[in-house]
């Protein structure tokens, strides 16, 4: 069975996301990389090393240079001709191009995968993962999406795939690329930070989020995440949003200061290694799931906890 993967990628260098979508798709079979984009010969010799990896399929040009799904799609179409299933991590990208691969295969979506049972058998979450299902599809090709969390990451370094160039794919013409904003922090990615440290709605403002969150955070070497409630107030940015509708995050550590554990939040960080909840309230429902709680006024608790650390 060969498995096309799409490798997530910055232009730069492969994501994270990408080598966990490797350990799932060497489950199904032989491992095949798509590496789409403009002047990528530098990703795509990084992908080529990444163990388990047989071959990398390299598609430079111009209409891939954004990783629209529009012109992403066709191409993938074309190369399952040649593969038996398409697996993408479960990012933005990822989630944006493997409807539309799956649409033009006229199958069905596998989406959130959370293990391999085998080669037509899969495991995801279902009701905001509280409870897994176990799915079994007929179609002949699969078009499956990988939660990032629940596969370890492929190593890096220690394969030797050949890398060959695919011709084909023009821009489509139906979407471009006007701009993006990027958020620039230097700490670390939600989605690969070993220590995270999130706030709540009860932080009460942005300027009390970043005056209590950001120190704990720099002080553990910790990314800033933020439940919905936060990020809808205006205390954090999106990029920062935990859970069910933000990022599926599941660090070493996970510090919840302020956030009462709605299950869409849960959703997102509830396979953290060790949870840490700060709450007054000590019926909130993030006890629940925490490892460690501390029942307290936040805005006493929180510097108090920062300046002995």
């Amino acid at each position: 069975m060969k498995t096309l993967v799409w490798v997530e990628h910055d232009g730069q260098a492969v994501k994270d996301a990408t080598l966990s979508a490797v350990t799932a798709a060497a489950k199904l079979g032989e491992v095949h990389l798509l590496v789409a984009g403009e002047n990528v010969g530098g990703v795509a010799e990084a992908a080529a090393k990444i163990a388990g990896v047989d071959k990398v399929h390299v598609a430079d040009g111009a209409p891939f240079a954004h990783a629209l799904a529009e012109n992403v799609a066709p191409l993938v179409a074309d190369l399952m001709d040649s593969h038996d299933a398409f697996v993408a991590p479960a990012t933005t990208t990822g989630k944006n191009i493997a409807p539309r691969v799956a649409a033009l295969l006229d199958v069905m979506q596998l989406s959130d995968i959370l293990s391999v049972e085998g080669p037509d058998t899969f495991t995801r979450p279902i009701y905001a993962g509280n409870a897994i299902a176990t799915v079994k599809t007929a179609d002949k090709k699969l078009v499956v999406t990988v939660r990032g969390t629940a596969f370890e990451k492929a190593a890096a370094e220690g394969g030797s795939g050949t890398i060959e160039a695919v011709g084909g794919g023009a821009d489509a013409g139906v979407s471009s690329f006007v701009g993006a904003e990027i958020a620039q922090s230097s700490r670390p990615e939600l989605t690969s930070a070993k220590i995270i440290v999130s706030g709540g709605r009860a932080l009460g403002s942005s300027d009390e989020f970043h005056k209590l969150i950001d120190p704990l955070a720099d002080k553990l070497g910790a990314g800033v995440g933020a439940s919905r409630a936060a990020v809808d107030a205006g205390y954090a940015p999106n990029d920062y949003q935990v859970g069910q509708t933000g990022k599926i995050v599941a660090p070493e550590v996970y510090v919840a200061v302020g956030i009462s554990g709605a299950i869409q939040h849960l959703a997102g960080m509830k396979d953290s290694k060790v949870i840490v909840a700060i709450n007054k309230d000590e019926d909130a429902p993030i006890f629940q799931v925490a490892d460690l709680g501390l029942v307290g006024d936040l805005f006493k608790v929180v510097p108090e906890l920062t300046e002995k650390l």
